[in-house]
């Protein structure tokens, strides 16, 4: 604890419900929650097929996995993150944000984002300010298609920074573009009637920008129109299909008879920057863009598509009546070649981006990399669903070192040849202590070991009666079939380039323990779980390629003054609640950054910091929130400035581009406008 006298902080009834506006549900994820979960698997939590239950301390006499996670880093993976945050630029210096000595932020509702004392802030960039130069200003209700394809896209996500070579006070920003909220876009929106000129507006807003900024004087960033660097990404941008499912039949179309060349990015979620300085950014809800699956007729085919949520007849963005593409009575293949991680290098403008299919096919949250003791790069996932997985994809070359020509080639092709694996979890606890009251079970934690079990190496196939081609391709259902543990709805996952620890955000599962549902396990400890919990893994002697580990949960989110939260062990009077966490970072410091979407508190997302390490650990403290019906995304921290990108300001319900209910960032009459937030301290 600090020697300073504690400060008790606001609390919240935890009964309450605030959560996502209906509005963000349709056009984000085509009302995921409100469909039936897409696996029906009846693969059993791991803790329940085996009939002993064998405690953590006999685990670790028996050197059956690893030791507890312990303080300090390991000295092979410092030096790997060392290199690694040299070429990413996110403030490996010393100095910083070690003590998170700022007084946290107090829950509220307000339109505007709050910072704390001490403090300043600024918008970086918003939806339609110019990326390209000649881009003409916004202007909202004059927008045309064009316009938008030089423009800053629409719903920014993940954000992230490379260093512009030869300047230590410029970077290449690139950000995601998740989705368009077309009722939000337009005056006099008509869902069912949309023209070809709003369709097409809705192309070029999604994808990514990659802007130059510059450290300003005053502090936070700037924008520079630069025309070597900048560029927009969008759903008509060519990208190369790499890897092992390249050219497979699945993915062979009408347009693409080679299944080599597909047009455009889709509902780009989160995303990492690589330590060759690279972005990979995670294709996440694609299902929502495909119509008329109730059409397809082949009974394997629907039963894919089933699986990937992809059923029905019209899609809400309606789409498919401007390109066959989205019709998937004419190109049911169409499905297969989104739900990637594609990798983009800001550094070279003329490169063709590609999606690499050795990561596996699922609704990527994104994909962060680290690299391993022997040079090796692993690469970790999330499948955001309720009741999907966690994977990760172990590289079989080496990282060159380096920012040469032939270093810079070699290492983005690393990602095309390796052995993905998905994440199967065993708690250390009998059945009966884990009721889903959300008391710890007699040893204090809810913890255990686990392991990664291989699903595929470039042509060879670990799944009995699956083909290469088909595990990468519809890696959901090879992962059924080798009973992965089924999670509630694993969104970013961060390997910390301290400890090597990895760090996943599991954002909630009101669906956990409903009538045919699984109940609570000791990885998902609660039923109904609308709050979330992020999950800590220490691999086996601390190796990244490993495939035994041992985790434990750092936080059960929710309301401090509920019995079914936990912060680490920390005094939870002096925590800041917080509620359905998703995007995760770390500081130079290693404390871990928590960004979180739809809480369920009845107030604002923000941005919260934890320390991992030592007599703070679970000290859970809220540095900012961001403007009402917003979600706070893409969290950069340097030892400088925190960015944030603020997504789909002012989706409430009752909400429209005729009645707008916030009007941040520009105040006044307008409408609101996605943006990503410089903060920095005075």
């Amino acid at each position: 604890m600090s020697a300073d006298k504690p400060r008790l902080l606001p609390l919240l009834p935890v009964t309450n419900t605030f959560g996502r506006a209906a509005v963000t549900c349709r056009y984000r994820c085509g009302d995921a929650c409100s469909h039936e979960v897409p696996n029906t698997s009846d693969n059993a939590y791991f803790g329940d097929v085996v009939a002993e239950v064998v405690s953590r301390r006999t685990m670790l006499r028996a050197g059956a996995v690893l030791s507890v996670a312990a303080a300090g880093a390991a000295t092979g993976v410092a030096a790997t993150a060392g290199a690694a945050a040299a070429t990413t630029g996110h403030g490996w210096h010393g100095g910083g944000w070690n003590s998170l000595n700022f007084q946290p932020v107090a829950p509220n509702t307000e339109d505007r984002v709050v910072v704390p004392r001490g403090y300043e802030q600024g918008v970086v960039i918003r939806w339609g300010d110019p990326v390209l130069p000649g881009a003409p200003r916004f202007d909202f209700n004059r927008q045309t298609a064009s316009a938008q394809a030089a423009q800053f896209g629409y719903n920014n996500d993940f954000c992230g920074l490379v260093p512009v070579p030869g300047r230590r006070d410029r970077w290449l920003m690139v950000s995601n573009h998740e989705y368009t909220t077309e009722s939000h876009m337009h005056r006099g929106y008509d869902e069912a009637n949309p023209t070809r000129e709003q369709v097409e507006i809705a192309w070029a807003a999604h994808g990514m920008s990659v802007v130059v900024v510059e450290q300003a004087r005053r502090g936070g960033l700037e924008v520079r129109l630069d025309r070597h660097y900048n560029r927009r990404v969008t759903v008509r941008t060519p990208f190369a299909v790499t890897g092992p499912a390249a050219g497979s039949q699945y993915l062979r179309t009408s347009a693409d008879p080679t299944g080599r060349r597909v047009l455009g990015t889709l509902n780009n979620c989160a995303g990492g920057v690589t330590p060759w300085g690279t972005i990979l950014s995670g294709e996440e809800n694609f299902n929502q863009y495909l119509a008329n699956a109730q059409a397809v007729t082949d009974p394997t085919t629907k039963a894919r598509l089933a699986r990937y949520g992809i059923s029905g007849g019209a899609s809400v963005r309606k789409w498919e009546r401007f390109d066959r593409r989205f019709d998937l009575a004419q190109e049911p293949n169409e499905a297969n070649r989104f739900g990637w991680i594609v990798e983009i290098d800001p550094l070279d403008p003329n490169s063709t981006p590609v999606k690499h299919t050795a990561l596996g096919r699922f609704k990527h949250e994104g994909a962060n990399v680290i690299v391993a003791r022997d040079g090796r790069v692993v690469a970790y996932m999330g499948d955001d669903e309720r009741f999907d997985y966690m994977y990760k994809f172990v590289s079989d070359e080496r990282m060159k070192r380096g920012n040469s020509r032939h270093a810079r080639e070699h290492n983005k092709r690393l990602l095309d040849s390796g052995t993905l694996y998905v994440a199967r979890f065993r708690g250390d606890s009998p059945a009966a202590e884990i009721d889903g009251s959300g008391t710890l079970p007699s040893d204090g934690e809810f913890d255990g070991w686990g392991e990664w079990v291989p699903l595929a190496h470039n042509n060879r196939s670990f799944v009995e009666g699956f083909t290469a081609e088909e595990v990468y391709v519809f890696t959901r259902l090879a992962a059924d079939a080798v009973g992965a543990t089924k999670m509630d709805r694993p969104e970013d996952v961060e390997a910390s380039l301290r400890s090597g620890r990895i760090y996943a955000a599991l954002t909630n599962n009101t669906d956990r323990g409903k009538p045919g549902k699984e109940g609570p396990t000791e990885i998902n400890p609660r039923p109904a779980n609308r709050h979330g919990h992020v999950l800590e893994i220490e691999e086996s002697r601390r190796d990244n390629t490993a495939t035994r580990f041992s985790w434990r949960l750092l936080l059960v989110c929710g309301d401090p003054n509920s019995s079914d939260t936990y912060f680490g062990g920390y005094d939870k009077s002096q925590v800041s609640p917080i509620s359905c966490p998703d995007n995760l970072a770390f500081d130079s410091r290693g404390n871990l950054w928590i960004s979180t979407d739809g809480n369920a508190l009845s107030t604002n997302d923000g941005l919260f910091a934890v320390p991992v390490e030592g007599r703070e650990r679970g000290h859970v403290k809220q540095f900012l929130t961001v403007p009402h019906g917003a979600e706070t995304c893409g969290p950069v921290i340097t030892d400088d400035f925190v960015l944030v990108s603020v997504q789909h300001p002012g989706e409430l319900d009752g909400a429209s581009a005729d009645n707008p209910l916030s009007h941040w960032p520009d105040g006044g009459t307008s409408h609101p406008r996605p943006s990503v937030v410089a903060v920095w301290k005075k």
